[in-house]
């Protein structure tokens, strides 16, 4: 068993490394050696067997940066996902006929991990969302993930704060991912990061469970929620129907949902 054991620590301590670039899309064998809490040595044997690999490259500077062999298997993961393959093209088509960013994600544990994202001209990011990871309780992706999560209190455990208007109590928490479910979708101001906006709608597979969650975003300005959110939460509903239908998931399959308390208060007074 001591030889099975030794080959899956240097598994375990390779992964540790390549994980290590997540932080940094560059770096040196002393950084990678903190991050790791390996030793500089262990650290300089895994990055060489690595770049043997083509899973790292090192540069002429002497730094290290994830290699094309990850792209490739990335690429084959994400391609066969069902929720990238039917999502892709109605995103790409809602970001260029909107200006807008149009993202779609998945739920990972207690975050949200973006599987595509497609820049609109009024929406540029100096970098692609694909791949990286999102607080749930931060973003209107994550409010639609949470839908049908019944121990999410215990998955998040604390919120955490990022911006003064992240939500950052359970309570309100739920309460916004039952207006989630009244409405069909989710929105999100500010809430992980200042001057930007977001509108998504779940995606459902052929059990009306939710597999993940297509979003319109960018600056807030460009967004401007309080003059366009019903014509573009119109769009994303209508959008995520489109995906929703190639996923299996033709109609409702959830009991009628009671406007929430705020609602119903409004409609009384209005």
């Amino acid at each position: 068993m001591a030889p099975e054991a030794g080959s899956n620590r240097s598994v375990e301590r390779a992964v540790a490394v390549l994980r290590a670039f997540a932080a940094s899309g560059r770096l040196r064998v002393t950084e990678v050696a903190n991050l790791t809490g390996l030793r500089q040595s262990t650290a300089s044997r895994l990055l060489s067997t690595l770049e043997s690999a083509a899973f790292v490259v090192r540069d002429a500077d002497g730094q290290y940066r994830l290699g094309t062999e990850l792209v490739t298997l990335a690429g084959v993961a994400v391609n066969s996902h069902p929720v990238h393959h039917a999502a892709r093209q109605p995103a790409q088509s809602l970001a260029a006929s909107t200006g807008l960013g149009a993202n779609v994600a998945v739920r990972d544990g207690r975050e949200a991990y973006y599987l595509c994202n497609f820049e609109g001209r009024l929406a540029p990011r100096s970098f692609s969302l694909a791949g990286r990871r999102n607080p749930l309780h931060a973003t209107a992706l994550g409010k639609c993930l949470l839908l049908g999560v019944e121990d999410r209190r215990e998955l998040l455990g604390e919120l955490e704060r990022y911006t003064p208007r992240t939500i950052t109590d359970h309570a309100v928490l739920d309460a916004a991912i039952d207006e989630v479910a009244w409405q069909g979708y989710a929105t999100e101001t500010e809430e992980l990061s200042l001057s930007r906006s977001c509108l998504a709608a779940p995606l459902r597979d052929r059990s009306g469970r939710v597999v993940g969650a297509l979003s319109l975003s960018g600056p807030s300005s460009a967004v401007d929620l309080a003059g366009r959110e019903h014509d573009l939460s119109r769009l994303v509903v209508e959008t995520a129907d489109a995906v929703n239908s190639y996923l299996g998931h033709h109609g409702p399959t959830d009991p009628p949902i009671t406007a929430p308390p705020e609602r119903l208060d409004q409609r009384s007074r209005s």
